[in-house]
């Protein structure tokens, strides 16, 4: 009865060759091959992202009146809704956390070369939807902190020349932040964020499938009896799953232990609460304009600072076209340098801003 059910399914879709491709599939198992499992991990905590928000959705009501007292029913009322709540936001950070590990390790492996610069470019924009994703979906709840932290970021964006105010008044649906920018951040976050993060990372898997892993450095110098390769299906995908696993087991143990609070209700009237700070994520790039003069010479300080950041992501987006050279050569070693940089300044100014 089983043959017969596969080769019903066979001759409609011919699945037999997919399964043959997962067959022949290889993975190299080099120097470095544990960063290998970052991206899986990211993908993993993505699916957790949508089921409990899906769960989410069903109690949750995007209006200035009612959406905080909706996430207080979810969390006291509803069986295990505070745990979703928890695992959600949780999910979030961890899997933003899992995608900056495995940008700098494609980074540092040198696998944003040729042939995978169109799979960089796309997980270079998956970071920035996901950072996005963090940015709508914290006013959700319509608390005290997110509502002021929504404020001070879209003030930000405001900043930028040209396109920066209407971008602002888009986003918000007025001047201020008010009732109207709740339903605007919540359209953004459950329809059109996902739609355009499936689209992205079906890109984004396809080229890894088709071009397959990057070999580990000196992997083109050995012998053909020296290379070690391990198959993509059963072996590389069940290490994948355990490592699911265990970060699952994390991810509980957060959610369960830390639960995440939600704080006083959104008062519009009220004045911002003193030392409020943005999501780890975006600590960095605050903290840095906090550093900066109010004027360099006659350009405002805070635009000076978005024109920097905007002017080092379009580099980072480009880097697979600057740094065309072999590895281990000066230029190359120069831009892996550059890189420390990068990874430096983000984890120093992010301390920063937790401990000032």
């Amino acid at each position: 009865m089983k043959e017969h059910l596969f080769q019903w399914i066979d001759q409609r879709f011919e699945i037999g060759a997919f399964i043959e491709f997962l067959k022949k599939k290889r993975v190299p198992h080099g120097k470095g091959w544990y960063w290998y499992y970052f991206g899986g991990v990211a993908l993993f905590l993505f699916i957790i992202q949508v089921v409990t928000g899906i769960l989410l959705l069903l109690y949750y009501k995007a209006s200035a009146d009612s959406a905080f007292e909706s996430i207080r029913f979810i969390m006291s009322q509803v069986e295990f809704g505070w745990l979703i709540r928890s695992l959600h936001t949780w999910s979030a950070n961890l899997m933003l956390l899992a995608i900056f590990i495995h940008m700098f390790s494609v980074f540092f492996l040198g696998a944003y070369k040729k042939p995978r610069e169109l799979t960089w470019v796309t997980g270079f924009f998956l970071l920035l939807l996901a950072m996005f994703f963090g940015f709508s979906g914290y006013l959700l709840p319509w608390n005290e902190l997110s509502y002021f932290a929504t404020k001070v970021g879209t003030d930000i964006i405001g900043v930028i020349p040209v396109v920066g105010k209407g971008v602002m008044t888009l986003l918000r649906g007025s001047e201020e932040v008010t009732g109207a920018t709740l339903p605007r951040f919540y359209g953004i976050h459950v329809a059109v964020l996902p739609i355009l993060f499936f689209i992205l990372l079906s890109a984004h898997l396809l080229f890894i499938q088709i071009q397959g892993m990057h070999e580990p450095k000196g992997w083109d110098k050995l012998s053909e009896e020296k290379k070690i390769y391990i198959p993509f299906f059963p072996n590389f995908i069940l290490r994948d799953l355990l490592l699911w696993l265990i970060v699952l087991n994390i991810l509980a143990f957060l959610a369960v232990f830390f639960p995440w609070e939600l704080g006083e209700k959104a008062n519009l009237f009220a004045s911002a609460p003193a030392g409020i700070k943005p999501e780890w994520y975006f600590m960095f790039m605050f903290e840095t304009l906090k550093f900066i003069p109010a004027k360099v010479w006659v350009i405002d300080g805070e635009l000076l600072g978005i024109l920097a950041f905007g002017i080092g992501g379009l580099v980072w987006l480009l880097i697979p076209f600057i740094d065309k050279t072999e590895e281990g050569t000066v230029r190359s070693r120069t831009v892996k340098i550059g890189g420390l940089f990068v990874v430096a300044f983000i984890v120093i100014m992010t301390a920063l801003g937790y401990l000032l």
